[in-house]
């Protein structure tokens, strides 16, 4: 059974690392830096690529991966994926895989682009359980794979425990876009959704009753403009507490942008902002 059925279906990490048949010390012993070919990523590498070749992108001519070498806070790490052209029909990526390695739930995020994305790429913020190697892994529309890894030294990110746990019964999540001063109509413009989630990681002990809290976390994203598709992701507990999202899209006239996310909860919600690009 593929991995990604974890990610899709909300297993908690535990239950993840029992598919990958390791244990947390195994992640621990994993997460040095060993030419980044740790236990881990080999076999989440078979169960997504197959034998498919990834090429190495040390020069980032088609993704990038930048973040701290040290993190400040393991639960909240800023990342950023950056690639190396815009999104044209002849020539774009169409998906983005992020991996942790040392993380309980190693498959970050699988983000889904269109042409109309403008460019592929994605900042948001992680948790990190333990210093590990992490990867973005690009697939282009002719099914190329390019990968940018980067080492980080960060740790307990997942399980970091903040005193008694919060009641989530009646939560209701939140929406909201913002875009930059500026958009062109035609050109990759930027916008950033933000979304009010506690994305609970199951590995949170509360310090009063020492029972570990229930995952609860963002599961999918929807993004579109004027009725086109932009963007999509799964996702899991790896990414931070409201999760915060800066991506492209390219407004070719006025339009919605229009997201849609649904928790482990299955529950749904939707906001959209009104673009009135300029130029053209």
């Amino acid at each position: 059974m593929k991995v990604r059925l974890a990610l899709r279906q909300g297993f908690i990490g535990t239950l993840l690392v029992g598919l990958l048949g390791l244990s947390g010390a195994a992640f621990a012993a994993d997460a040095i830096p060993d030419g980044g070919q740790s236990e881990v990523w080999q076999k989440v590498r078979k169960s997504y690529f197959e034998d498919r070749t990834i090429l190495d992108d040390v020069d980032g001519k088609v993704v990038a991966l930048k973040a701290p070498k040290r993190a400040e806070d393991a639960s909240t790490v800023p990342i950023q994926i950056k690639t190396g052209f815009n999104q044209t029909k002849d020539r774009y990526i169409q998906k983005l895989y992020l991996f942790i390695d040392a993380n309980p739930s190693p498959v970050a995020a699988i983000f889904s682009f269109t042409p109309e994305s403008g460019r592929a790429d994605i900042d948001t913020r992680v948790r990190i359980e333990a210093y590990s190697h992490m990867r973005a892994v690009a697939e282009l529309n002719d099914g190329k794979l390019y990968m940018a890894t980067h080492y980080i030294k960060a740790a307990g990110g997942c399980s970091a425990a903040n005193g008694a746990l919060p009641n989530y019964a009646n939560f209701q999540p939140k929406l909201k876009f913002k875009l930059d001063a500026r958009v062109e109509k035609g050109q990759p413009s930027i916008a950033q959704l933000m979304i009010n989630h506690p994305n609970a990681s199951p590995l949170v002990k509360d310090q009063v009753t020492h029972l570990y809290q229930p995952a609860y976390y963002v599961r999918t994203i929807n993004v579109s403009y004027a009725g086109k598709q932009i963007m999509t992701a799964d996702v899991d507990f790896s990414i931070s507490e409201n999760p915060n999202f800066r991506f492209y899209f390219t407004p070719n006239g006025d339009g919605e942008l229009r997201a849609e996310v649904v928790d482990t909860k299955d529950i749904k919600v939707e906001s959209f902002i009104k673009v009135t690009p300029t130029g053209g």
